[in-house]
């Protein structure tokens, strides 16, 4: 998604920035490991599809995508992301007579990273964008049976179980977000900042130099 291509949303554990080029290589790495395929239904691709994937992103109205980095790393190593990503957050908006309703996924690919909040502040601050942003006022996630630890931060975000697919193997979590939903996620996300991707990088190579 476009919108995006500029965009980095700092918090406290977690920075969001766009998918790009840069860090297909390292993403490629991840999704060779066989407990990401299945966690993430996906199917392992070559290195030049996995670029294409990722130029696809970029241009695909329906899909928001952002990294995440370890703010306190990227903040320490002048902005090197790919030696800072932890995993990535994603806003599908899949259904074409409802835009205001996104379907959104977190993967912490570094398992050193899991159960450490990342991926709750991570999910958060897409969620805050979404809202925000792209007009989106309500939540679905699906994951699949066995995922109970994703499951069980749903449900902390306020995502309640609405359906359950024997076939796939998955559960339906939503969240609607009325004015409550809304002042409480805005607490949530207090700390965050948006900032330019382009100025940091800018500012990052102005002062190695």
């Amino acid at each position: 998604m476009k919108i995006n291509q500029n965009t980095v949303l700092q918090g406290k554990k977690v920075a969001l920035v766009p998918y790009t080029a840069a860090h297909v290589p390292r993403y490629h790495e991840w999704m060779k490991s066989e407990e990401l395929q299945q966690l993430t239904a996906s199917e392992p691709l070559s290195l030049e599809q996995e670029y294409e994937m990722q130029r696809s992103w970029r241009e695909d109205a329906d899909k928001c995508t952002f990294i995440v980095l370890d703010t306190e790393r990227w903040s320490g190593q002048a902005g090197m992301d790919e030696d800072c990503m932890v995993g990535d957050v994603n806003l599908f908006l899949t259904d074409f007579d409802d835009r205001a309703l996104g379907e959104i996924e977190v993967m912490i690919a570094e398992p050193c990273y899991r159960g450490r909040g990342f991926g709750k502040e991570a999910t958060l601050m897409m969620m805050f964008y979404g809202v925000t942003k792209l007009g989106i006022t309500k939540f679905e996630a699906k994951i699949g049976q066995e995922n109970k630890a994703s499951i069980c931060m749903f449900r902390k975000l306020h995502f309640k179980e609405v359906a359950v697919n024997s076939i796939f193997e998955e559960v339906t979590l939503r969240l609607d977000v009325n004015e409550q939903e809304k002042h409480w996620l805005l607490e949530q996300t207090g700390h965050m900042e948006e900032k330019s991707y382009r100025d940091m990088k800018l500012q990052n190579l102005t002062s190695e130099s």
